[in-house]
């Protein structure tokens, strides 16, 4: 038994070495489905399994981000996300929510330390980053208060959080795994967030040419202006790796200026940006896989729509 176990942790480092090279492939994966019903360890597995198994992709989305280390629903117990990608060999971009205050975060890091004593290197092997917060600097903006975004984190805020980050994994086997921030590129353009950007290993950017409906946005112009969104990240990077930790385009929802909604231009856009992106071997995040498992969301982002995921087709062609 302790040889298999070897071997497993072997075989899972050589997994994680491999996608490295290659760019990490994966999507983007909430704590709980959209009844509010919290997922649970099968959940999860069943999603990553789910991922792998896309015809025409030969098995490369193998790793998953989480916006959160604890299970929806409970203090700060670990999310079950953790114990199902261990099952699945699934790669972890883990997340550390910070639009909620001091007191959340708290849990936050109460979880994910009780994650590497619990699981030890069966998880910790698995982990490729750790995002400290998702787009809390944006939704400190007018633009985001004005749509309803949510509360979000002041930058000195953020800076706390990625250093207590820092000083819960000093000593454990996720020391020297690279801290990153994932947020809009028009947050990293903003000088006041410079030391955000200091104080990161990586950034992480979201790109949406759908909803940037101040320029000209239809689809043919999507690669244009998400790639010009990557690039004035890159700008202000300080030269450190910019990954893409989240993009898409919906297949159902309201027109956004000259954006329109559609499985066409859904796989436009997948062949436009996604395809090019992995051609580049960028570490490279989906939204999503499947945006709801019950009702019908809008704007749905979703390759696969509601309803049960090995069994329902894709809605658009997802080979490059």
């Amino acid at each position: 038994m302790r040889f298999l176990s070897s071997v497993l942790l072997a075989c899972t480092a050589l997994l994680s070495s491999v996608e490295a090279q290659n760019g990490y492939k994966g999507f983007n994966y909430g704590a709980f489905f959209n009844n509010q019903q919290a997922k649970r360890r099968n959940d999860f597995a069943y999603e990553f399994n789910a991922a792998k198994q896309l015809p025409g992709t030969n098995g490369g989305f193998t790793s998953a981000r989480l916006y959160t280390m604890i299970q929806w629903g409970t203090q700060n117990t670990v999310i079950e996300a953790i114990q199902a990608a261990i099952d699945t060999k699934t790669t972890l971009l883990l997340g550390m929510w910070c639009s909620s205050g001091q007191a959340a975060f708290d849990n936050e890091i109460a979880a994910l330390k009780a994650a590497i004593k619990q699981y030890g290197k069966a998880f910790t092997d698995l982990v490729v980053g750790i995002s400290v917060g998702s787009e809390d600097l944006y939704r400190i903006t007018p633009t985001s208060i004005q749509n309803g975004g949510g509360p979000g984190a002041q930058p000195q805020e953020l800076l706390h959080y990625i250093q207590q980050t820092r000083d819960a994994i000093r000593g454990t086997a996720l020391q020297g795994k690279p801290i990153g921030h994932v947020d809009t590129w028009t947050a990293y353009v903003n000088g006041s967030n410079s030391a955000v950007i200091s104080a990161l290993d990586f950034l992480g950017v979201d790109a949406y040419p759908y909803f940037q409906t101040t320029m000209e946005n239809s689809i043919g112009n999507a690669n244009r202006t998400f790639y010009d969104a990557l690039q004035a990240t890159i700008n202000v990077s300080q030269g450190k790796p910019v990954w893409v930790t989240e993009t898409g385009w919906p297949v159902t929802g309201p027109t956004q200026n000259q954006a329109v909604a559609s499985a066409e231009n859904a796989r436009v856009y997948w062949e436009d940006v996604a395809c090019s992106l992995m051609a580049k071997n960028v570490n490279f995040y989906y939204y999503m896989l499947q945006e709801a498992q019950y009702g019908n969301p809008s704007p749905d982002f979703g390759i696969k729509g509601p309803g049960d995921l090995m069994q329902i087709p894709t809605r658009f062609d997802v080979r490059c």
